[in-house]
């Protein structure tokens, strides 16, 4: 019976985004029944945030529902506090004016590699899903792991103190962090999150995830890889310690990132800025409108101030320009941080109207995707990195303080 099911909806699943509106009273209630009778329904319920302030509890099953729909949310029921502790202290962030290190990023821009971006990528989109309650989701993220710490070896960097370590949860699949350390434990953090889901039957259905997230995880370790090779950066010259997160279940509401931000809030962690990389291979939907092909800059329930920076940094280390988008309330990692008080920032493939539609279902395949538009990605992240790293906030703050004299 499952069997048959599976074949009746593997059409949806192969384009299970969005649903026209006028397609959601016919197919839904349709496909429902049928999840009910290959999923058994649960009992368990958890507290959502569709937007600052707006909860509801939900089962699991009406969460993907509301994926289904094209409604984002936090999976707030064991992290409802994310936050508490920062809001009476947050301070407006300052980020540099203008890009600086050009002398020093240039050459490491030479040794990105498309090659290796579709090596790592053709093997972590081979899992049959990494969903994160599977047993594929944990054993893609021992790989991911394994190849972080293969990357941190194969640079000599382990001797200077350069680590790879799971952020363990309860749920299986483990995010991971790597961390350059600095000079201070000011931290700048570069995100991307490692799970796939396919959002008619998270638990059966193959998720290949390339392009989400498939696509801004080995964006990141490319860009982690050639970082690497800066003897600056390994031998912890740079001010600021450095951190790279895959995070684990984006797709269930955040869950990873939420915990591993809950976390450093409670530590009292010093995070200067963080950019998430959501989906960076997708072009062809921006090309088919007739535009010119450009990095999407989110500009809705991010940080301003560090927005712009990435701009310029964009300006300066790119060959593409970028173009601002908006992806509502909780749309990607990013949103936990900013909820911790940190300042956050997102940048995604396209603007968010001509993103990938494969995405959430069995066709988000590496066929559609542009490995020389993951390569403009990487190279911001690199350049982004690179220059945050190398900022001394501190000096950057008095300085901006005493220009407001």
């Amino acid at each position: 019976m499952k069997t048959s099911l599976i074949a009746l909806l593997l059409p949806a699943a192969a384009s299970a985004r969005f649903i026209e509106a006028n397609e959601v009273n016919r197919i839904l209630p349709y496909t429902d029944a049928l999840l009910k009778e290959v999923e058994p329904e649960t009992t368990e319920r958890y507290l959502i945030e569709l937007e600052p302030g707006k909860t509801q509890w939900v089962t699991e099953d009406e969460k993907w529902q509301l994926r289904r729909e094209g409604l984002n949310f936090m999976d707030i029921t064991e992290n409802g506090d994310l936050g508490a502790l920062n809001a009476a202290s947050k301070a407006t962030p300052v980020f540099p004016e203008k890009v600086q290190l050009q002398s020093e990023i240039h050459p490491l821009l030479t040794n990105l590699s498309k090659d290796l971006l579709k090596e790592h990528l053709e093997k972590f989109s081979s899992f049959h899903t990494r969903y994160y309650k599977s047993d594929y989701g944990r054993q893609s993220s021992e790989w991911l792991l394994k190849t972080v710490r293969d990357t941190i070896k194969e640079a000599g960097a382990d001797k200077y103190g350069v680590k790879a370590e799971h952020f363990k949860h309860s749920w299986g699949q483990n995010s991971v962090i790597a961390t350059i350390p600095g000079q201070s434990n000011s931290t700048v953090v570069i995100g991307a999150h490692q799970d796939s889901i396919n959002l008619w039957l998270p638990s059966v259905l193959p998720a290949p995830g390339a392009d989400d997230d498939g696509s801004g995880t080995v964006t990141i370790l490319e860009a982690f890889r050639v970082l690497l090779s800066s003897e600056d950066v390994i031998k912890g010259n740079a001010p600021n310690t450095i951190e790279f997160h895959w995070y684990s279940a984006e797709e269930g509401g955040l869950l990873g990132s939420q915990a591993i931000f809950s976390d450093y809030e409670k530590k009292g962690c010093d995070i200067k800025a963080m950019l998430q990389q959501d989906m960076t291979g997708y072009v062809q939907g921006t090309l088919d409108a007739g535009k010119p092909e450009s990095v999407g800059v989110i500009t809705d329930f991010v940080d301003p101030s560090l927005t712009a920076f990435i701009k310029k940094v964009i300006e300066e280390y790119c060959e593409i320009p970028w173009v601002e988008t908006k992806c509502g309330y909780a749309c990607s990692d990013h949103a936990s941080a900013s909820k911790a008080g940190y300042p956050s920032a997102f940048v995604i493939e396209s603007t968010f109207g001509d993103s990938d539609q494969h995405i959430h279902s069995t066709d988000d395949l590496i066929k559609y995707l542009s490995f020389d538009h993951m390569l403009q990605h990487a190279r911001m992240t690199l350049a982004l990195v690179y220059e945050l790293g190398f900022t001394d906030f501190e000096k950057l703050k008095s300085e901006n303080e005493m220009g407001e004299l």
